[in-house]
């Protein structure tokens, strides 16, 4: 991987050409350049109701009307499908629970290659209950959760899947959100990731109100 040729004007510059990386170079100098990424706990059941979980993020909303989350699912080397996608396919539901600091590590347990058939939930301490609306469950101990059934299916050559789903119903833990539908973000504690192996926090905050010309 070498940077291509630089010009006078471009010195203080470094510029990769995208046609001439790998896929895994690629994935590096993204995931370490559109930062900080939300991250998706993802519950969903297979055919036979038993449950999966998985972190992804490659994760963020699209719309609120409708209101769309949008998730980025690779397939296995094999290019067949890992948990997730296969029970989205079989099942057309799936949760997206949102990963507070406080469930960081038992989302980290949850991204272990465990045999199919395997509950991750249990694996990493966490409480699945029932959904409202569809067959995948939430987790009790996330700060929020949305219910989704799936909208459409991108698929992007082999390798990748972007499933994008309509939220039905969104589960908040007690006094997270006000009567006004203000979402406290201390409330919430979302974690993100950054490049490589590296996460952040969100509790440094400033306000920025839109221009009014």
């Amino acid at each position: 991987m070498t940077p291509e040729n630089k010009s006078t004007a471009e010195a203080a510059s470094t510029g990769f050409d995208f046609a001439a990386l790998s896929p895994r170079d690629k994935y590096k100098l993204m995931i370490g350049t559109i930062v900080p990424r939300p991250i998706a706990l993802v519950t969903t059941v297979d055919e036979e109701g038993r449950i999966n979980a998985a972190p992804f993020s490659f994760f963020n909303c699209l719309s609120a009307d409708p209101p769309i989350l949008a998730l980025g699912v690779e397939n296995n080397p094999d290019m067949s499908f890992k948990d997730t996608a296969h029970n989205i396919r079989m099942t057309e539901v799936f949760t997206v629970n949102i990963v507070s600091f406080d469930i960081a590590e038992a989302m980290h347990a949850c991204a272990a290659r465990y045999p199919r058939g395997v509950d991750e939930l249990k694996e990493a301490g966490l409480t699945a209950m029932p959904g409202r609306k569809i067959a995948a469950p939430w987790i009790r101990e996330a700060p929020a959760a949305f219910e989704c059934r799936r909208h459409i299916t991108l698929e992007l050559g082999k390798s990748r899947q972007i499933i994008m789903g309509e939220i039905v119903y969104a589960h908040y833990r007690e006094g997270v959100v006000d009567e006004r539908l203000h979402v406290d973000p201390a409330g919430i504690d979302a974690i993100a990731r950054l490049g490589g192996d590296t996460c952040s926090t969100i509790r440094d905050r400033f306000d920025m109100l839109t221009p009014k010309l």
